[in-house]
């Protein structure tokens, strides 16, 4: 009997991998190829269509302690990543095209799995749905009237990249927040190009980004943004010192040449592993491309940016998994057919592909006749899938890994917990050692290609 996966995205690919590597025959259903979408660029599996990093791996950070446990199961992407990593501080960057051909290079050689480029319209009875933020309209109707309940949606924005080469050195400093983020192969002043802001500059772009023209669309506006990936634009109508406290901020940075704090920062963070892209980051859009070169142009030392890629907007749909979901994240009552991914309402990259990782592992246990298992809400995996399960189902919204999800730290006293930095190494440490306590109950070790 072959397993179906709809979808060969992060979380696609990361299930089919944990199923085919626990001796099952699976069918990877991607329809691009047949049907784009649009943010994709291209057919190949694993391909990254926002930003190139997956966040911090600093188990002291709630994404970093995520990838711990994470790795404690022999994740797939995670191994992907790690083989296309790129100069990107203490997070996980990577070159997105490096990275989504390893997924897609080791997906197509397992001997257990079958990618079919087709669009599914149906939901498999022995299966996972992991198609998306970018469903199909054909497969999101079916997905709401098999549910029963209306998916929510919102809209997503997505960074421009420009070159290298257009880039005026002579204006940007290279150097991460308080000199911290660096890692081998990386300049050691930073991480980051950085274009500093006088208050006149500053104030000046202010102007142009706030009345600059945008898509706009009835939807647009009755749909709302989910706050990690807010257009730039829109954070700045918020007010004019938004962008100052946001990705704007200067905090953390000395202009070289001033040896003082500019009053505002853009920064520029690598794309791919030679270093000839760079994106604006937290500079998601939905200006119209004209503007977005106009605006644009205004920052410092881009002046003349060859834009690599405009930034841009599309729809993001997911269901209300508290109201409609099991706690395995399957149909309540079919529970073969689970749902992986950020269609599950998890927001990022490491988040969908742990959803597929579990959604993988539990799908294998329950076609051998065993119950599936979710890790306790101590861990940042567990914590997440209780979020998907006890969120209130009329404010439901997408949510990434984060410290406030777990549980109390307990027998700590209470002036440690006043130290945050102290506390979120409690929360690590006991969030992997709870993780890989769980897993070994179950007897749930790394895969051994990846191990």
């Amino acid at each position: 009997m072959s397993i179906h996966v709809v979808g060969g995205g992060l979380a696609g690919s990361e299930a089919a991998w944990q199923l085919a590597e626990r001796g099952h025959d699976v069918v990877i259903h991607e329809m691009r190829g047949v049907r784009g979408t649009a943010a994709h660029r291209t057919q190949k599996l694993g391909e990254l269509v926002c930003s190139n990093t997956f966040k911090s791996t600093e188990p002291s950070n709630a994404h970093g302690l995520l990838k711990a446990e994470m790795r404690t199961l022999g994740s797939l992407i995670l191994a992907c990543a790690d083989d296309a990593r790129v100069p990107g501080g203490s997070a996980l960057t990577v070159d997105r095209e490096i990275f989504s051909q390893g997924v897609h290079d080791r997906i197509h050689a397992h001997p257990r799995i079958t990618v079919s480029r087709d669009e599914v319209t149906e939901l498999p009875e022995v299966g996972i749905i992991a198609t998306g933020p970018l469903t199909s309209d054909a497969f999101a109707e079916r997905i709401r009237t098999r549910l029963g309940v209306e998916s929510l949606a919102f809209y997503d924005a997505i960074a421009p990249v420009v070159s290298l080469e257009s880039i005026n050195q002579d204006v940007v400093f290279r150097a991460s927040r308080w000199g911290k983020e660096t890692m081998e192969g990386a300049s050691e002043e930073g991480a980051y190009l950085n274009c500093a802001f006088s208050k006149d500059e500053y104030e000046a772009f202010i102007d142009a980004l706030t009345t600059a023209d945008q898509f706009t669309a009835h939807e647009f506006d009755s749909v709302p943004y989910f706050e990690g990936c807010m257009p730039v634009e829109e954070m700045a109508r918020r007010g004019r010192e938004s962008l100052r406290f946001g990705p704007m901020r200067p905090i953390g940075l000395q202009d070289p040449r001033s040896s003082s704090r500019p009053h505002a920062v853009v920064q520029l963070r690598q794309e791919d592993r030679a270093g000839r892209m760079w994106n604006l980051v937290g500079f998601q859009t939905r200006l119209r491309i004209p503007e977005q070169a106009r605006v644009f142009r205004m920052i410092p030392g881009l002046a003349d940016a060859e834009f690599l890629r405009f930034g841009s907007i599309h729809r993001n749909s997911y269901v209300n998994a508290p109201a409609a979901l099991s706690p395995h994240l399957a149909l309540r009552d079919a529970p073969t057919t689970l749902f992986a991914g950020q269609i599950t309402g998890v927001e990022g990259y490491t988040e969908s592909s742990a959803t597929g990782l579990l959604a993988g592992i539990n799908l294998s246990r329950m076609v051998r006749g065993e119950e599936p298992v979710v890790p306790p809400p101590t861990t940042m995996m567990g914590a997440l899938y209780r979020y998907l399960r006890e969120a209130d189902p009329k404010h439901f919204q997408p949510m990434n890994a984060n410290f406030g999800l777990l549980d109390d730290l307990e027998g700590v006293p209470a002036k440690v917990l006043k130290d945050k930095t102290k506390k979120r190494e409690l929360f690590a440490e006991r969030g992997l050692s709870v993780m890989q306590a769980w897993r070994d109950e179950h007897g749930l070790a790394a895969v051994a290609s990846l191990a």
